[in-house]
């Protein structure tokens, strides 16, 4: 062979190389969406001022790119919300009643609410999301199951994770859990919980955002304090890996969820939607995320596991 022909073979090799190793790296490009809650630190009314350049994302512990950091006000303020009851509670929650309907009837612009009722380790929605009031309220009632009949309420959310009552991808998604937490097939906290586990990937999978509020009913057991410990640290536990929060009162029972409502609809006030890429070897997978925010004066709650996808949108 020619030295020049050689030259030639060597630069057509070179480029293969290149070619290959960059199909290998479109490939492993993996991309998720999260949604984040930034609120002042400050008892304020607006919104606090971040841009996309105040972040710094670590993905499957890869530095990543942020795509795309979209404030869910306006025209982007779509919100698909349940609320989701233990089915347990059936003698101790009527006191509770009027509270969940005042936050109903106060709906925030833009958003479907849905109702269901842990019932069996499913999640049994007493109708389709809607935005009026008045049919979603056709749906309260005291919870009708026997004692344990909302099996593991984990279960229940993995139910509803893999069942979201709507296809509609450009909402976001969140849930609010009222129930004591304690998984009867592992009552002790167990942060390596099989089935709280599974809860946690199946809500990635679906964009979920889950809050919760401690509640146990004090009609059909008692529950000791190491008890509501475990119940309140597991619910923690999913909270903070889906961006949400979780509400309790001591070890007993709060005499109001006014204010736990009145906090969660300032902070469906003040979320964005983050979408990123990260180069990610595999199938699409739950992996764990890290969020860094350096603007001043805010509180930041975000995922810690999300879904890594094939599309630019990440889906179920």
């Amino acid at each position: 062979m020619t030295k020049p022909g050689m030259a030639i073979w060597m630069a057509a090799g070179a480029l293969m190389l290149t070619a290959t190793a960059f199909a290998q790296d479109a490939d492993m490009q993996k991309w998720g969406q999260a949604i984040v809650t930034v609120l002042p630190s400050h008892e304020s009314n607006d919104p606090a001022t971040v841009s996309l350049v105040d972040l710094k994302l670590r993905v499957d512990g890869r530095p990543s790119t942020v795509t795309a950091w979209t404030p869910l006000r306006g025209a982007n303020n779509r919100l698909e919300l349940v609320l989701m009851i233990d089915g347990s509670a059936r003698s101790s929650l009527a006191g509770q009643l009027s509270d969940i309907a005042s936050f109903i009837k106060e709906t925030p612009s833009g958003a479907k609410i849905a109702l269901a009722y842990m019932s069996s380790g499913r999640a049994m929605l007493a109708g389709p999301l809607s935005s009026d009031p008045a049919q979603i309220l056709r749906g309260l009632h005291m919870p009708l199951g026997s004692a344990g009949s909302n099996g593991s309420p984990y279960f229940c959310l993995s139910d509803l994770a893999r069942h979201w009552p709507s296809n509609d991808r450009g909402a976001r998604r969140e849930v609010m859990m009222i129930t004591d937490g304690v998984d009867p097939y592992n009552p002790g906290f167990d942060p390596d919980n099989s089935y709280m586990q599974s809860a946690i990937a199946d809500s990635a999978r679906a964009g979920l955002v889950v809050y919760s509020i401690f509640w146990h009913n004090q009609g059909y057991r008692y529950n000791q304090e190491a008890e509501s410990d475990t119940g309140q640290n597991l619910l923690s536990v999913v909270s903070t890996a889906t961006g949400g929060i979780s509400y309790w009162h001591g070890t007993g029972n709060p005499i109001s969820f006014q204010p736990y409502f009145e906090d969660l609809r300032r902070r469906l006030r003040n979320q964005y939607e983050l979408r990123f890429s990260a180069p990610i070897k595999g199938k699409p997978a739950v992996v764990d995320m890290k969020l860094k925010v350096s603007a001043p004066a805010i509180n930041v709650d975000a995922p810690h596991m999300v879904f890594m996808g094939n599309a630019t949108v990440a889906v179920q």
